[in-house]
């Protein structure tokens, strides 16, 4: 029997640890090289990888020191990028060449958790969704900055405008930064409020009369000014999303049918799966991958637990934010889901429940192309649909896109 050359890899920063397994039966036989991590060293592992006639390999996960080396191999070979914790070694028992080795063991027996890697266009989506995120958090930081340092100085802006950082709330706040100092008059700030504001104006006089010093001047003009570049920022990320994936608009069109999905989300979800989730080849898969799904921890014929692996973390969080405002959608299939499942499940285990159903219908709406219809419990009133039609329009048309709406012969059902 011909040997068949499998390549583990062990991942560091500076340097890689690689072993070439000749599978065989019996004894196997390994090589081993250590490369360095320039674009150079890794060109000469390719070269050495293609004379040793190796067509697999695996490495692991470890931080993002991975992704030259997959970069500089992917073409050549079948890759596979194994979770780090999958290969662990006893205490006492590790070294960078018996961990490469240990790859290509796990490997060939089925014992690696293998992670999904996506080409390079979905991941450059990713990137730029993920980074997105992560200035939105960013942004979500500040503002409690900026909370806070009004509590230091005694004004309770907060407690009477329901957003800080609204229209009436910024010209407030502008204002408070460009004050120089005591003596300043709350009675001046108070009437920068649109008259349409739920609070009076002796109310937010006294809401702002408080304690302001230079020191609270300047913090707050320096957290405003971070405001705006992540603002801008943001903006700006938002109109590459969507120019990236403008020939997957009527992936983006489909996936805002559904409750609780508006663009963003469906862009962050295309992202993620891919315009036809073409690498999960069911919906249960997607569900699992997502950490979506129960899990099993079984033992001497006893369930002891059903907790969701961990599953792709950011999946996750873009599920339950659909599902928690799928729940609220008046008069939709989902709502009424919720309604039934949290009497005996509890609000925590229903917004789960109702993200797995999410999570096969994305599924089968970019996998098989069919258009969600509601069937709610509640008719659609016309009025409400016309509202949800200029305002799903006025969000593409703000990304760059012209939408137009046609009539369409029901296709999938959630009812039953």
């Amino acid at each position: 029997m011909e040997a068949y050359y499998i390549a583990g890899i062990d991942v560091h920063k500076k340097m890689l640890a690689v072993v070439i397994a000749a599978v065989q039966p019996g004894e196997w036989e390994f090589q081993r090289r250590r490369f360095g991590t320039t674009p150079a060293q890794l060109r000469e592992l390719a070269g050495w990888l293609r004379e040793q006639g190796v067509s697999e390999a695996v490495m692991e996960s470890t931080a993002q020191y991975w992704r030259p080396v997959w970069a500089a191999l992917q073409g050549q070979l079948r890759l596979h990028l194994a979770h780090a914790h999958s290969n662990g070694a006893r205490r006492g028992r590790k070294s960078d060449f018996r961990d490469a080795e240990r790859l290509t063991h796990r490997l060939v027996a089925g014992d690696l958790v293998l992670s999904f890697v996506p080409d390079a266009e979905q991941q450059s989506w990713r990137d730029l969704t993920r980074t997105r995120y992560q200035l939105v958090v960013e942004r979500g930081r500040v503002q409690s900055q900026v909370e806070n340092l009004l509590e230091r100085a005694s004004i309770k802006l907060s407690s009477v405008i329901t957003d800080l950082f609204g229209s009436s709330g910024r010209r407030i706040l502008q204002a408070l930064s460009e004050e120089a100092g005591a003596p300043w008059h709350s009675q001046n700030l108070a009437r920068l409020a649109h008259p349409s504001l739920r609070a009076s104006h002796e109310q937010l006089a006294e809401a702002l009369d408080g304690h302001w010093s230079s020191e609270h001047r300047l913090l707050l003009q320096l957290h405003l000014e971070r405001l705006s570049l992540l603002d801008r920022q943001i903006e700006t990320l938002q109109q590459q999303m969507a120019e990236s994936m403008k020939a997957h608009q009527a992936a983006v069109a489909r996936l805002c049918q559904v409750p609780g999905i508006r663009t963003d989300a469906a862009l962050q979800l295309l992202a993620e799966v891919g315009p036809t989730a073409a690498a999960f080849p069911s919906a249960s898969h997607l569900a699992s991958w997502a950490g979506l799904c129960p899990g099993q921890q079984e033992s001497a014929g006893q369930s002891y637990s059903k907790r969701p692996a961990q599953g792709n973390w950011q999946m996750k969080r873009v599920f339950n934010q659909v599902a928690h405002a799928a729940a609220l959608k008046k008069g939709s299939f989902f709502q009424h889901l919720y309604r039934r499942l949290i009497v005996r499940m509890g609000p925590q285990k229903a917004i789960g429940a109702l993200a797995n159903r999410l999570c096969r219908l994305i599924w089968k709406i970019l996998h098989e192309g069919v258009h969600y219809v509601e069937k709610g419990t509640a008719p659609l009133d016309p009025r409400a649909i016309r509202r949800r039609q200029q305002k799903v329009a006025a969000e593409f048309r703000k990304l760059g896109y012209n939408v137009q709406y046609v009539p369409l012969q029901p296709v999938i059902t959630l009812a039953t």
